[in-house]
């Protein structure tokens, strides 16, 4: 059974159809990356996973609950958690602080600081725990936010362009630790640019173009798909 399906999912804006008609299917255990040009639908179609937007019609079902006009603090509280692609970590408080702050609800304060100290080590974020979050580089502001999303043990981890901003070194490090995550059973569905990354990461590929799914596959299949190339990945299918 699907984790995550939509089913013929459409939002109206006024007279622009922005989300037409999508039937999507993620499975559990999962990396499936969401593709597309500028305008292509991908920001307002991740908005209405997360109930941020209401669907002008369709249907969304999340580990076989009907969560269609659930408001997202429900949708968190049934297992999805989300990086959008502006780091919302508290600038004035330490690395260490942030996650403290995102595990409260979870867990009790010793294992708490259990958790904290492996998260910081698994996000490479040890030597900065204690200064500013506000203070660090993008790159590190980006892990931090990815660690404060997990921290709730999600079924599902959405992330909006993780990669916005990064060097090839930090995004070859962002895939790296999406791997490993989905290698610990977290199924991961990214909205992302870069192709390095979802072709690092991504066991299945989807691309939205005005609105609609205009092609899905693996990503050798996504770049071999000459219809794809033209309208987004360029002629080059190197």
């Amino acid at each position: 059974m699907a984790l995550l399906q939509t089913q013929n999912l459409n939002k109206h804006f006024g007279g622009l159809h922005v989300t037409a008609d999508v039937s999507f299917s993620l499975e559990p255990g999962r990396i499936h990356c969401l593709i597309g040009p500028n305008g292509a639908g991908k920001s307002t179609f991740f908005r209405l996973l997360l109930g941020e937007h209401q669907p002008s019609s369709g249907t969304i079902l999340f580990d076989g609950q009907d969560i269609t006009r659930l408001k997202p603090f429900q949708r968190i509280n049934c297992g999805m958690s989300v990086k959008f692609q502006v780091p919302g970590i508290f600038g004035a408080l330490s690395a260490r602080q942030n996650l403290q702050i995102a595990l409260q609800h979870r867990l009790g304060p010793g294992d708490a600081e259990e958790e904290v100290e492996r998260l910081l080590s698994f996000l490479q974020l040890e030597d900065v725990a204690d200064q500013q979050a506000g203070n660090l580089s993008h790159g590190l502001k980006q892990w931090l936010e990815i660690g404060m999303a997990i921290s709730l043990k999600p079924k599902l981890l959405l992330l909006d362009e993780p990669t916005a901003g990064m060097s090839p070194e930090e995004t070859f490090m962002t895939g790296e630790i999406v791997r490993q995550l989905n290698a610990e059973g977290m199924t991961v569905l990214a909205v992302e640019h870069d192709m390095a990354f979802v072709r690092q990461v991504a066991d299945r590929v989807s691309v939205l173009h005005f609105g609609r799914i205009f092609a899905e596959g693996t990503i050798d299949e996504i770049v071999a798909d000459e219809r794809v190339a033209a309208i987004y990945l360029g002629q080059n299918h190197d």
